[in-house]
């Protein structure tokens, strides 16, 4: 792999908090237009991992690029150049369909001629035309999620950051949100994705498991499951999280 086809890269990643070392010196690529899984039990380091790439925390030592951009000195270069969905809080409830893309075109800095083209063609693609004024609150959860992927990707980022964007949702719901996921991979978008449905794991190009704040394993679903002789990612997640220590 050459740099031009790296779009997160971070080595020796360290970020402690006190005595207490929540990413311990973790180090992988991510390439360009990859669907990269993020898998780790609550309290194996996912969520402060995934702050320092987005920018938003910086780290105690190590080094890493997202985007092209240093995460120990450039994060808020950082934040303008990626997109990112979370299960909590992607969307506003009392506003409607297109006032939630509008709002996150001014957020992510589009001009107004950008923001009614690229509404415009995000209303189309996801066949949301007849919802335009309804209040978000009010429309099914499956076609929310698909506004709260479309809203954080608005601004055509390199990379998009997906934290648990399938929580609560039913399978077929889930499914159907992995097509829209898919769809941008394949137009060159970076996705970078956590979730604590192992099912999941299996539609990502390359998966990594974190373990007491380490990467314990990290390869395609395929070769992990050769690796652990494991018939499913759930199996291969049993086997390697088996003896974590911080499980909160």
């Amino acid at each position: 792999m050459t740099n031009n086809n790296i779009a997160i890269s971070v080595k020796d990643l360290t970020k402690r908090f006190g005595d207490f070392t929540a990413v311990d010196s973790i180090t992988f690529d991510v390439r360009k237009g990859e669907i990269f899984g993020f898998l780790g039990a609550n309290g194996a380091g996912k969520t402060t991992a995934m702050r320092m790439l987005c920018g938003l925390s910086y780290p105690t030592s190590g080094s890493g690029t997202v985007a092209g951009f240093n995460i120990s000195t450039e994060g808020e270069l950082i934040k303008r150049h990626i997109g990112y969905m979370s299960q909590k809080f992607s969307l506003y409830g009392d506003l409607s369909v297109v006032q939630n893309l509008r709002l996150f075109s001014t957020i992510y800095g589009l001009s107004d001629s950008e923001t009614k083209k690229r509404m415009s063609a995000m209303m189309k693609r996801l066949g949301m035309d007849s919802m335009a004024d309804a209040r978000v609150k009010s429309i099914p959860v499956g076609w929310r999620q698909k506004l709260a992927f479309a809203a954080s990707t608005i601004h055509n980022p390199e990379i998009v950051f997906l934290d648990e964007p399938t929580g609560g949702v039913d399978p077929v719901t889930r499914r159907k949100f992995w097509e829209l996921i898919y769809q941008a991979s394949s137009e060159g978008m970076t996705v970078f994705v956590t979730t604590h449905y192992l099912d999941e794991a299996e539609y990502c190009n390359r998966v990594s498991i974190m373990v007491d704040g380490r990467i314990a394993a990290l390869d395609t679903p395929a070769a992990l499951k050769e690796q652990f002789h494991a018939d499913s990612m759930d199996e291969v997640f049993r086997i390697v999280a088996k003896d974590a220590q911080r499980t909160e």
